[in-house]
């Protein structure tokens, strides 16, 4: 019987694969080889810290390897992509955003990166209604009441979001200009101190998430009139904008993870799997809707598509109404 000669080549990576502990050949060729770094695009404690903090126990035990969250808030989320667009495109480092990820380009127009370039989406999150409300000693109580209020007064009047290019200030930017009415935007650091502003009657309104406003609704210091998004949420019983007199009117929050451009496939699809069972768990989901989120799973051409959308909503409104986000 005739044997094969194996040539040296083929000796060579025999004894050397031979050398390779079990694990180190195994790393070659299965994602995730090690931790998972997850930079969230905020501070600890806000809104989507907490929704990043909820799924990745269940991502890590899915994908079998820990989820490490790194909070990088500030400049717009532009220091938390930019730790991520310098990163190796192998999955294992990630950006946890929201919505704020499409203004970002059109405020900071000189970032070392490209959002639409380096980054590819992996999935979605959550959606997070943002809701239009006034301070309970204010006199209104429904949209009608805000706009008219708004005609009334030659200066408008002023609202409160966390912050310029957030959806919140953007849903006050459609409003005015579908409503034609004047409403002066006042950024703030945050939804808490939106709500604190309500609560003490300082400020005439405001558009926040759920989870900030919430604390000053249920202790009567604040009324919610509307939410931005298309279809109601947040806080049972609120009309949406589009129900209360504008139609068509869509604005809402998510969060969504994004990698690398040019990371293999396999770690997409390994990863875009960890995020549907994360987003699916039954006590992921009673948590999200407790913080007035939705858990709302997409996969990364519906994401992407979505991204399209929005930053064409973007274009035409900044075109529209002449407004500037930087």
């Amino acid at each position: 019987m005739q044997h094969l000669i194996p040539s040296r080549r083929n000796l060579v990576a025999l004894a050397g694969a031979a050398l390779l502990p079990a694990p180190a050949v195994q790393a070659q060729r299965s994602f995730p080889n090690r931790p998972i770094r997850l930079i969230v695009a905020f501070a600890p404690g806000g809104n989507s810290d907490t929704l990043a903090r909820l799924i990745t126990g269940r991502m890590a035990a899915v994908l079998g390897q820990n989820i490490v969250v790194d909070n990088r808030g500030g400049a717009g989320g532009t220091l938390a992509a930019g730790a991520v667009a310098s990163a190796p495109a192998d999955g294992h480092t990630l950006l946890f955003d929201a919505a704020s990820f499409v203004v970002a380009q059109f405020v900071h127009r000189t970032t070392p990166f490209n959002y639409e370039r380096d980054f590819a989406p992996v999935g979605m999150i959550a959606e997070v209604p943002y809701i239009l409300a006034a301070p309970a000693n204010g006199g209104m109580r429904t949209l009608k009441d805000v706009l008219d209020k708004a005609r009334a007064d030659r200066d408008g009047i002023s609202y409160g979001t966390p912050g310029v290019g957030s959806p919140g200030h953007l849903a006050g930017v459609l409003l005015a200009h579908r409503a034609g009415v004047k409403l002066e935007h006042i950024p703030y650091r945050g939804g808490a101190e939106v709500a604190r502003d309500l609560a003490a009657g300082t400020l005439p309104a405001g558009i926040l998430t759920a989870n900030s406003l919430n604390p000053v609704v249920q202790g009567g210091r604040a009324v919610p009139i509307a939410v931005t998004s298309a279809r109601r949420g947040g806080i049972p019983g609120i009309p949406t904008i589009a129900e209360s007199g504008i139609p068509d009117f869509d604005i809402t929050s998510w969060n969504a993870i994004f990698c690398r451009s040019g990371t293999p496939e396999e770690a997409r699809q390994r990863l875009e799997a960890a995020i549907n069972a994360a987003t699916s768990d039954a006590e992921v989901k009673a948590r999200f809707t407790e913080i007035g989120a939705e858990a709302t799973a997409a996969e990364p051409a519906r994401l992407g598509e979505r991204l399209v959308r929005e930053r064409a909503l973007i274009q035409q409104l900044v075109r529209d109404t002449g407004i500037s986000l930087g």
